[in-house]
């Protein structure tokens, strides 16, 4: 979590945060985002690499900063993609509900990618099940995505994309349980300052950023 120190102007946040969208190619992830960053759908292309977008949110009376990563779900990708997981403070996996091997994938594949690149122990997840618009066309049962949710720990949803239908409480949802997240996170260390002495770098680091006033130290260079 980076903190702002700034108040000024629209462009003033709290808080910020990576997010990351992963799952199948096709399962929708870019239309997920469509629709939370800008209210409206259109017929999107399939996303190449990998592609962010910006949204300032308020959450519990703070004004957050979401970089959102949408992956493009292709296999070939998947070694561009591992860096980015790192750092992230909240993952969406997401699943076609109409189409059965996206929902296996997420368990055979994804589940096993974020516990391998994800460097933030503290990374909040989200199970969303994508298109439920199409029920007719169901492949996996609501119940089925709970299960699966609970068997790694996540969060879980049904959306729309198209109707916009639990979008918005997706996103909502994950930010609350992240800045939840990172406010105990917080708390914990300043009750226990051994921790800023025993925890690692990257922990510390994070924390200290938290307090007012703090400025990272600058590296050394072998003239300084």
């Amino acid at each position: 979590m980076t903190s702002s120190s700034s108040k000024a102007g629209n462009n003033s946040y709290d808080y910020a945060f990576k997010i990351l969208l992963i799952g199948d190619s096709g399962v929708g992830k870019s239309t997920i985002l469509l629709s939370f960053i800008s209210n409206s759908v259109h017929d999107l292309s399939p996303t190449v690499g990998v592609d962010f977008k910006i949204k300032m949110v308020n959450v519990g009376g703070k004004r957050l900063k979401l970089t959102i990563w949408d992956t493009a779900g292709q296999e070939r990708f998947g070694t561009l993609i591992s860096s980015y997981y790192r750092g992230a403070h909240g993952i969406i996996l997401v699943y076609d509900v109409t189409r059965r091997e996206t929902f296996k994938n997420l368990s055979d594949m994804w589940a096993k990618e974020v516990e391998l690149y994800s460097t933030n122990q503290d990374c909040i997840k989200i199970l969303v099940g994508n298109k439920i618009d199409r029920d007719v066309e169901r492949a996996v049962s609501r119940e089925e995505g709970m299960a699966l949710a609970a068997e790694h720990k996540c969060a879980f949803l049904e959306c729309s994309a198209k109707t916009r239908e639990n979008v918005v409480q997706c996103f909502k949802e994950l930010m609350l349980k992240v800045h939840r997240q990172q406010r105990n996170v917080f708390l914990m260390v300043l009750e226990v300052p051994s921790l800023l002495e025993e925890g690692s770098v990257v922990v510390k680091q994070q924390v200290l950023s938290q307090k007012p006033g703090y400025h990272a130290p600058r590296s050394r260079g072998c003239c300084s």
